[in-house]
């Protein structure tokens, strides 16, 4: 029985998937948070191993399911060998394995190279800012300051070991639910 699949991505825990593919139908769906810089998302891979003939994957846009042009390519192939049909519904294309029609091609192959060409003027500007800092003395190395305390770690592991839904938690502590289950590994 051909399903409708829906795919969606965001790039860190922080952001949120409720927009991708509003009012869409689907029957399952593969949430994502994590970079779409490479192939190499558990998501990502769990929804090509498990598409199939007649299937519908449903894409908010291009650049959510690839951010550069060969894996875009190589994605929309293998889906559509399997003999699925791929639909990004910020641009409105549809790919099947019968199309024919060179101008759909030709803007799946441009705005994959523009997600390809916005991702590296993204790092270009993040690389000109820590320049810019490091010269400046202010660069102090990756990441952003640690916003959970060993004290707030503890206290949400008693929390947890007390009973108390992770979800409640992580709502108190401003932080998602994925994020409790990383400290508490920790």
């Amino acid at each position: 029985m051909a399903r409708v699949i829906g795919y969606k991505r965001v790039s860190s825990l922080e952001q949120n998937l409720d927009r991708q593919l509003e009012g869409v139908e689907l029957d399952v769906e593969f949430l994502e948070k994590k970079s779409g810089r490479d192939k190499e998302r558990p998501e990502l891979q769990n929804m090509l191993k498990t598409a199939w003939k007649g299937d519908t994957i449903m894409v908010h846009s291009i650049d959510r399911l690839a951010r550069n042009m060969v894996d875009l390519l190589n994605i929309v192939k293998e889906l559509i060998d399997k003999g699925a049909k791929v639909t990004f519904v910020k641009e409105s294309l549809t790919f099947t394995g019968e199309d024919t029609d060179i101008f759909k091609n030709l803007m799946l192959k441009m705005l994959g190279a523009f997600a390809e060409f916005e991702r590296d003027l993204s790092k270009s500007r993040q690389r000109e800012g820590i320049e810019l800092k490091k010269a400046a003395g202010g660069y102090k190395g990756k990441g952003r300051k640690k916003s959970i305390t060993p004290e707030m770690i503890a206290a949400m592991k008693a929390r947890v070991e007390a009973g108390e839904k992770k979800t409640k938690i992580a709502a108190d502590l401003g932080i998602s639910r994925e994020s409790i289950y990383k400290l508490l590994k920790a």
